[in-house]
């Protein structure tokens, strides 16, 4: 689990991301120094950094149909829509930096994104064979040594079934005597990856010395599962759990770029979205009569609440019993203009006036209405903590959980928004960014 800019990445979605940007980098660069029109090498900008410029580009779009998503590794399907998107979206780069290459004739724009579907689906087709192959013959699996508390047996632990890339060899008590005889013959006989540990104040600092020198990992069990799923472990956070956290060492510099950011991604969006939203304001008016606009009140930073603007997608007084609901599937009180409108996101759009205004961020928690966040906090422990941050219009809960409609769907949501406010960065950021355009396309958990 590799830490970039202070958020975990799995290993096996770099080396995924790298094989199939080295396929594309060396195919491309082959064609572009051999076998194509003069005017493709004739540029001032050297064939090398076309052919990367464009396996970066055909990477960063195959982030962005999913294509590195664990569930979507070896789903026929996924591959063949999700390369076609990608190819689709580069074929735009493409254009502008080796049209003789990507179009040769006479600027057939089919002809190069069937060239550019081709070279990207043999390499996402290689590089997944190469990894089922190597799972299946446990390449790629981490031994685990778990380490229970207090001498009461082995670590309760839910270990996912299965789970292709870890294997527990061994679990022991975390007593004294476990840990300087059992231990050691343990690291001897089964060389651990990492050692996880149910509480690391129970493990001595020597004995966690001897293990680093001998190049075993140590971790305590929530973080692993923090680095390994992307979330935490909600049943075992202290209080005081965000003192220190990076996310919320936020530099004078960050915070300024972080605003024009969003300003200038805002100021974009809204300009090229004007008539999407006129249409969709026409579209409600016809189909029923109401309020164009949805205003709303939220709970934003440090508790302060403010006004959320949507475009209406339900039957007006919707809530007219006075009573906060959910949304839940195939809610009746759904038009079917709104029906739509949820289903494309194109009701959220109109957030992008709380962002300009600085009650939101385009990245961070969703804000919630008071009369839940009074409730949820009543039973779900550190559901305030989300708050400390701007809300979002989209965030890492967002990108990783469907949509929710219970107290259980808070709390595991609340597990990745907690993640996002600790490991908070402007590469995170983009990453959620980047996955929200997949979760738009596929329509995922919308309601």
């Amino acid at each position: 689990m590799k830490i970039l800019f202070g958020h975990s990445i799995r290993p096996e979605i770099l080396g995924l991301y790298a094989a199939d940007s080295f396929i594309i980098f060396s195919v491309f660069y082959f064609l572009l120094i051999s076998g194509t029109p003069p005017s493709a090498v004739s540029y001032e900008i050297s064939p090398l950094i076309v052919a990367a410029l464009l396996a970066v580009c055909t990477g960063l779009a195959a982030g962005v149909t999913g294509l590195y998503q664990p569930g979507n590794w070896l789903r026929a399907g996924r591959i063949l829509s999700g390369t076609v998107i990608a190819a689709l979206l580069v074929t735009v780069v493409g254009d502008l930096l080796a049209p003789d290459l990507l179009f040769p004739h006479s600027g057939d724009v089919w002809a190069g994104a069937l060239r550019l579907v081709a070279v990207f689906v043999c390499a996402v087709v290689i590089t997944r064979v190469i990894l089922l192959a190597a799972t299946r013959l446990g390449l790629f699996r981490r031994r685990i040594v778990l380490l229970g508390a207090n001498g009461a047996g082995p670590l309760p632990l839910s270990w996912p079934a299965g789970d292709p890339f870890f294997e527990v060899v061994a679990t022991l008590p975390a007593t004294a005597a476990a840990l300087e005889r059992q231990l050691p013959a343990s690291i001897g006989t089964h060389r651990p990856w990492a050692v996880v540990a149910d509480d690391l104040h129970g493990v001595p600092a020597a004995v966690r010395q001897r293990l680093q020198a001998r190049g075993v990992r140590v971790f305590e069990e929530a973080e692993f599962w923090e680095r390994r799923f992307g979330r935490i472990d909600l049943q075992r956070l202290r209080e005081g759990w965000l003192a220190g956290s990076s996310g919320l060492r936020e530099t004078a510099v960050e915070r300024v770029l972080r605003r024009g950011i969003d300003i200038g991604i805002g100021v974009l969006l809204l300009t090229f979205a004007a008539p999407l939203l006129l249409l969709a304001a026409i579209a409600i008016r016809l189909e029923s009569s109401g309020p164009i606009f949805y205003r709303q009140e939220r709970v934003g930073l440090n508790g302060r609440t403010f006004t959320l603007f949507k475009l209406r997608s339900m039957v007006a007084d919707a809530e007219v019993s006075g009573q906060a609901r959910w949304a839940v599937q195939g809610d009746p009180r759904v038009t079917r203009v709104g029906r739509f409108l949820r289903l494309t996101r194109i009701d959220e759009i109109p957030q992008v006036l709380n962002v300009l205004r600085g009650d939101m961020a385009f990245v961070g928690p969703r804000p919630e209405r008071p009369v839940f966040v009074t409730q949820l906090s009543a039973l779900i422990p550190h559901y305030a903590d989300r708050a400390v941050v701007k809300p979002g219009i989209t965030g890492w809960a967002q990108v990783n959980y469907p949509y929710g409609a219970s107290v259980e769907d808070a709390r595991q949501k609340l597990s990745y928004d907690l993640y996002y406010v600790k490991r908070r960065s402007l590469f995170l950021d983009l990453l959620i960014l980047v996955a929200t355009v997949r979760v738009v396309l596929f329509q995922e958990g919308s309601r």
